[in-house]
């Protein structure tokens, strides 16, 4: 066997793991369709609505604090049934902020506590089992610091609870500033797919699903009998979930008809820092609760899905070799003719890009109810799903071999102000810069000088992915150094016009 063969070889071999993450997503697609007409109603009502706790947990969010509590306040149920908890850790003015806001609504006649920990013990984790110790509610609605709850929430979810075995309601999140820019563009269309393709396709299904950390309300003895919260992973929310279905006698419920909305990170590197956490905590909880899940007595397609949910970011790392195969095997094929390109090009396409493209123009087409606009998001999306790859692998590797559990926050900006969010200069939190943005400047030179050999080799085929592969690495790296400054006042999306308005009827 000649040189070239074993990198060719180790192409397709590469390209073969991550092609079984390719078929995983067309295999939830399927599962969308077949189950995107059920509709879950509630099995029950409330004669007398229960007592519910409002959990909100912040750490630093002197631009979100006032506008989530008053959101929160605004919510359309009776006061006397209705407790509020500002569960603040912060270190800064946040807490002034905070506490005087609290006070304001307390003389209104509001249920609502400011409980304040010197440690951050846990962090969310920490600060929610906290309040949840406290909480005269039976049933924990909890919302992220960048979250902005409609009055109606509880009204719409509340009465699922009737149901003596629903654990959870999770709602849908919605975007307050997606069309800011190509990021926050991109950022949407990738919470879409999962909201609405893997959410439903595992809900109603009888798969596995899990709470996303906010926009949703628990039954506090489901938490308290799975044995509460956590905090030895930092996604504690994919942590619970698990540990509570694994217990067989608890239901988890999507609701993609409620949307509540919520701020995406304008930043590349608080964006980098987000999905860093979310790619760690995953592998963090497959490590810690995987093998007793594919042990459990469960369905084997429990247990299959169980394994692709957890282990989806180990794609990440089969990216990078991927990437440095490239060059070397375009060397080594003497011509772009078709036998070359249908034993490495086609399936590339069919096996990664394919199921990708199709995952996601399905998303975008529930949403918006129209394909206008999806392609030119899609190629970005699928451009900066590469440019992640080197953050997110380090992710998955420190998930797998690092026992810290620390909880590295995503800052907000707010939409406050006469022109409609805070001045960049005002902004004191910053995400700190990712350390693989020179890396990622070497991969994006790295396809420069692939797309010009598969150019000028005649490797057409193979072209438009370099393009994919040249711009998501310089992407990353260049707007993680030079973070743009500009920031357009940004656009709150209508309700939409896809198949989930026809839930709103």
């Amino acid at each position: 066997m000649e040189w070239k063969d074993i990198f060719i070889y180790a192409y397709l071999g590469v390209l073969g793991l991550l092609s079984f993450y390719g078929m995983h997503r067309m295999m939830l697609l399927i599962l969308f369709i077949r189950a995107r007409g059920r509709k879950t109603q509630p099995a029950g009502h409330f004669d007398e609505l229960p007592v519910v706790t409002v959990q909100l947990p912040m750490f630093n969010e002197r631009y979100v604090a006032r506008r989530l509590i008053d959101a929160v306040t605004r919510i359309d149920y009776p006061r006397d049934r209705l407790e509020i908890q500002v569960l603040d850790d912060s270190t800064d003015d946040t807490q002034s902020i905070a506490r005087r806001i609290v006070e304001m609504k307390k003389a209104e006649g509001f249920d609502i506590h400011y409980i304040h920990r010197t440690s951050r013990c846990g962090y969310k984790a920490g600060a929610l089992e906290a309040g949840m110790a406290k909480a005269r509610g039976e049933f924990l609605l909890i919302f992220d610091a960048d979250f902005v709850p409609r009055p109606d929430i509880l009204q719409r979810i509340v009465h699922y609870f009737a149901d003596e075995t629903v654990a959870l309601v999770q709602t849908r999140w919605e975007h307050l500033n997606e069309d800011h820019s190509i990021l926050t563009k991109v950022q949407g269309l990738m919470l879409d797919g999962h909201f609405t393709i893997e959410h439903i396709a595992r809900s109603r299904t009888g798969r596995f699903f899990n709470f996303n950390g906010t926009g949703g309300m628990w039954r506090k003895k489901a938490i308290e009998e799975a044995g509460g919260w956590e905090h030895d992973t930092v996604t504690e929310d994919l942590d619970l979930s698990f540990r509570v279905q694994m217990m067989k006698k608890w239901k988890l419920l999507y609701l993609p008809e409620i949307g509540t909305p919520a701020e995406l990170p304008e930043d590349i590197n608080g964006f980098k820092t987000q999905q860093f956490r979310w790619a760690k905590g995953s592998i963090q909880v497959a490590r810690k609760l995987l093998w007793r899940v594919l042990r459990a007595p469960l369905p084997l397609k429990v247990r299959l899905e169980a394994f692709f949910h957890l282990t989806n970011n180990v794609a990440y790392v089969f990216m990078v070799p991927l990437a440095l195969l490239i060059l070397p095997t375009i060397l080594f094929r003497s011509h772009g003719g078709l036998k070359e390109s249908l034993l490495v090009d086609f399936p590339l396409f069919f096996s990664t890009t394919f199921a990708i493209g199709l995952f996601y123009i399905t998303a975008y087409r529930v949403i918006h109810g129209t394909f206008r606009g999806s392609l030119r998001r899609l190629l970005l999306l699928m451009a900066m799903g590469i440019g992640i790859s080197l953050n997110n692998a380090r992710a998955v590797i420190e998930g797998m071999f690092a026992r810290n559990a620390e909880f590295v926050r995503t800052p907000k900006t707010g939409v406050t102000g006469s022109n409609g969010r805070h001045s960049a200069l005002g902004i004191v939190y910053r995400s700190p810069k990712s350390v693989t943005v020179f890396v990622e400047f070497l991969f994006g030179c790295y396809f420069l000088v692939t797309l010009y050999l598969a150019i000028s080799g005649g490797h057409f085929l193979a072209i438009p992915f370099m393009i994919l592969f040249l711009v998501g690495y310089f992407y990353m790296a260049l707007y993680s150094v030079f973070p743009s400054l500009k920031l357009k006042a940004p656009v709150i999306h209508p309700e939409p016009e896809g198949e989930l308005a026809a839930y709103r009827q």
